[in-house]
């Protein structure tokens, strides 16, 4: 079992001490913007100098989009002059135009330093060797996570340019104790690794942080991972407008912890935008507080979850977030007035182990949208059809839908190394 280091004091704040370090961080975070950044000054310039929180606007992913087409190319969200800013990295627009985000030497570093949070939650620290099995790209995780891993003196692999045989090499060879990449991509590398008789649960990994997707907090999904390699699951969310936001802690799997130190979290109704209660689901909105080159300030961020305030035995105190990301507002998708995301697809697709790979496919746009399912089964496998029928079995009795299911050639479905797209709507 391995040991954490003490926590930060931060970590451990009681309510009271918190809401009051978060007042304090709220009011210079105003104070900073207001005047110098163009986007927040026009949007809080009715709001008074003592406002609380909740008397300020949401900000919408849609109002970012908009300012950066009508200002390009960054927009206008920006408290110091474009040439202080000294980072570039963009969104991976799976939901539309990508957004760009530019971070000053002063915010990349309180991104790094969101980072270690993350770090210290897995128990991951210098005596460790992490690899980074993905081609670095314009995403805020590739780059903040490894440049976090450096500074806390751990031995950092960057694992770009690579084919997924070079990277098992890699991890044959070099001997990482820690693993960065996608749910997704970690049963991808288990999916090669079968085929070349490679045993990853023999290999020197110990735990795999995964982020970009919510397969982390799927328990099908989390256990198939810890199954192939061997090794812990640590899930981890962020975005990149709001840094790296929450992640889960070695001792209590099943939550994220959101990192109420450098951010103010809260979880609001999707449709009226009102608080609602822990233990119910709503939408998470978000303030990063030290970020302040680049805010955002009450930021919808589209996640639903579901909040516990209950103290970890972890020993923080921070909120968590139950089951982690249990879904996207924007993914949702009605079948014949059944609400359906694709997170509770892959909860059900992920429980049977004769599948491999998955395809969902939404057709016939309006009121008669249906929804179809492609499988891969493995090979051996002595009757797809009978994969194929308790599928569909089980998707009607998780969703009252009669849901087609295909078992398609091995080898057919596309495979992702960064955020899968196994959700498809056409039309």
């Amino acid at each position: 079992m391995k040991q954490g280091a003490a926590l930060p004091a931060v970590e451990c704040l009681g309510p009271e001490d918190m809401e009051a370090y978060h007042a304090k961080r709220l009011r210079r975070l105003l104070t900073l913007v207001k005047g110098r950044n163009p986007f927040y000054t026009r949007k809080l310039q009715s709001i008074p100098e003592n406002a609380n929180l909740t008397s300020l606007p949401f900000t919408l992913k849609s109002e970012l989009v908009e300012d950066q087409a009508l200002h390009r190319p960054f927009g206008t969200n920006h408290t110091e002059l474009l040439g202080n800013y000294t980072r570039y990295c963009q969104t991976s627009s799976t939901t539309g135009s990508p957004l760009r985000w530019l971070d000053t030497q002063e915010t990349w570093q309180w991104v790094l330093d969101c980072w270690k949070a993350v770090f210290r939650g897995a128990q991951v620290n210098a005596q460790d060797r992490i690899f980074f099995p993905f081609s670095f790209g314009p995403f805020l995780g590739f780059w903040s996570a490894f440049e976090a891993g450096c500074q806390i003196g751990a031995h950092c692999i960057p694992g770009g340019g690579m084919s997924s045989t070079m990277r098992l090499g890699m991890i044959e060879n070099v001997h990482p104790t820690v693993i960065c990449c996608t749910p997704t991509y970690a049963l991808w590398l288990a999916e090669v690794a079968a085929k070349e008789s490679q045993r990853l649960a023999d290999s020197s990994v110990h735990v795999l942080i995964v982020a970009g997707e919510p397969g982390g907090s799927i328990p099908a999904t989390r256990d198939r991972i810890e199954q192939a390699w061997g090794a812990r699951v640590i899930d981890h969310h962020g975005l990149t407008e709001t840094g790296p936001l929450s992640f889960e802690c070695w001792e209590n799997p099943g939550g994220l912890h959101v990192n109420e130190g450098e951010y103010i979290c809260e979880v609001v109704h999707p449709e009226t935008g009102d608080p609602v209660a822990d233990g119910e689901r709503g939408e998470l909105v978000v303030t990063n507080l030290g970020r302040v080159a680049s805010p955002v300030i009450r930021y919808r961020t589209g996640d639903i979850v579901m909040r516990s305030s209950e103290p970890c035995v972890c020993g923080r105190t921070w909120a968590r977030l139950q089951g982690g990301i249990l879904a996207r507002a924007d993914d949702m998708v009605n079948i014949r007035g059944v609400n359906v995301y694709p997170t509770s697809i892959e909860a059900i697709v992920r429980m049977a182990p004769e599948i491999v790979e998955f395809r969902s496919t939404v057709s016939q746009p309006g009121v008669m949208r249906s929804l179809s399912i492609e499988i891969e089964v493995a090979d051996g496998v002595a009757d797809p059809a009978a994969v194929s029928g308790h599928l569909a079995r089980e998707l009607r009795s998780a969703l009252g839908l009669t849901i087609p299911v295909r078992v398609v050639e091995s080898g057919s479905l596309p495979r992702f190394e960064m955020k899968a797209r196994r959700f498809v709507i056409e039309g």
